[in-house]
């Protein structure tokens, strides 16, 4: 881009005397607008195909257009509001591409309430930082109205393709107050987390709303499969609804690991408090050994120990060991990575943070937004690979010597 020429810029400063640096600047909005308003002449000029008074020789079964007056816009500056004048033709072919029909935002302005919104910045806050950085006033109506237009790049992102292979997969839900019928209600969002082949974390997809059944999370496996996902090693979740079946139903040659974690939390929410230390450290011994025999032994000295105080506790540790104890068949490196899900409570600890200054959500197209936004800030950071993936990657590929290449 060429700059002004020096003597004219020296012939418009002698013109117009200036006392101060308010006066330039005011003056340097008056070009801007100018400025716009001179790329729009011309740009309509281009449209009609003639300048303005000009005749243009159209064959006669042609229809043709004229300029019709002007609509009055304002656009955001750094340099504060200026008004402009948007040029019409009477067919409304005309749309200004220096600035789009809907585009209030000259510099960059409603990319910086998406960014500051994706730090889960209120409203008000969002209005306030706008107000220090552009002199301008906007509305919480103009926020909610800004991060609407980026519906459909979470829509994309939502049905975006992935991998082929995906070692781990990671399944947790975090709950929001979302408004339906005219009332506040509690809705989960299950957040889907990956494993790449190559060792790294992304975000498959987020899914609102629905209640947990195995009905729901077939229909979650088979869009991950629509989306180019053929083979899952291995499911981490927490004691998901229906997940065992939606599993065998859609990647039957899957593996499901229970969180022991959460397991752990469940099974000893009724033990006293004075037995508590000791029932935990006994639960220990069952998920630490060395073996799956070893594991299951410590499984039958704890029940016979306690399943007369504490039966709920050891029925949910026997009910459940199938899917417990499914780690005890892989190298201690996966065993590290699989049997709890703190990588995906991780990023719900994240969403969370980001989320708490949002107590509800208006519908759950507004909470996807913000799920989408706080995801997008969050991979940013996302570079190393899971620890020691080289060797990880090598026992995968002996355990799983027909499916580790994609």
């Amino acid at each position: 881009m060429q700059s002004a020429p020096q003597n004219l810029l020296k012939e418009y400063v002698q013109s117009q005397k200036f006392t101060s640096t308010a006066e330039i600047m005011q003056a340097m909005k008056e070009m801007f607008r100018d400025v716009i308003q001179t790329v729009m002449e011309v740009e309509m000029d281009e449209e009609l195909g003639r300048e303005r008074c000009q005749r243009s020789e159209l064959p006669e079964n042609e229809p043709r257009n004229y300029r019709n007056g002007y609509t009055r816009k304002t656009v955001k500056t750094q340099l504060g509001e200026v008004e402009i004048k948007v040029p019409r033709d009477r067919q409304g072919n005309y749309e200004p591409k220096i600035i789009g029909k809907y585009d209030r935002n000259a510099d960059g302005m409603e990319e910086k309430i998406l960014s500051l919104y994706a730090c889960g910045m209120s409203q008000r806050d969002i209005a306030e930082q706008i107000k220090e950085l552009y002199d301008v006033e906007i509305s919480p109506e103009l926020v909610t109205k800004i991060s609407e237009k980026i519906m459909p790049e979470v829509t994309a992102w939502q049905n975006r393709p992935l991998e082929k292979v995906y070692p781990f997969v990671f399944m947790d839900a975090i709950h929001y107050k979302v408004k339906e019928d005219h009332r506040y209600i509690t809705k989960a969002a299950y957040v889907v987390l990956g494993i790449t082949q190559d060792g790294r974390k992304d975000i498959l997809g987020v899914w609102i709303g629905e209640n947990e059944s195995s009905k729901f999370w077939v229909n979650v496996l088979n869009e991950l499969k629509s989306r180019g996902v053929m083979d899952i090693y291995l499911f981490c979740t927490d004691g998901l609804c229906g997940m065992m079946q939606a599993i065998e139903a859609v990647f039957p040659g899957s593996r499901l690991q229970r969180c022991i974690v959460h397991q752990i939390r469940a099974s000893t929410r009724y033990v006293s408090y004075k037995d508590i230390k000791q029932v935990v450290a006994d639960l220990k011994k069952i998920y630490t050994a060395v073996t799956l025999e070893e594991a299951e032994q410590n499984l039958l000295d704890f029940a016979e120990r306690w399943r007369k105080q504490y039966p709920s506790c050891v029925k949910s540790w026997e009910e459940n060991w199938e899917v417990l104890s499914t780690f005890f068949e892989y190298p201690l490196e996966i065993r590290k990575i699989i049997y709890t899900t703190n990588i995906i409570e991780g990023l719900n600890r994240q969403f969370r943070q980001i989320t708490k200054n949002k107590p509800s959500f208006t519908n759950d197209d507004s909470l996807r937004r913000m799920l989408y936004l706080a995801s997008q800030r969050i991979i940013k950071h996302w570079h190393a690979r899971c620890q020691n993936w080289d060797l990880v990657l090598s026992q995968l590929e002996l355990m799983f010597p027909s499916r580790a290449a994609g």
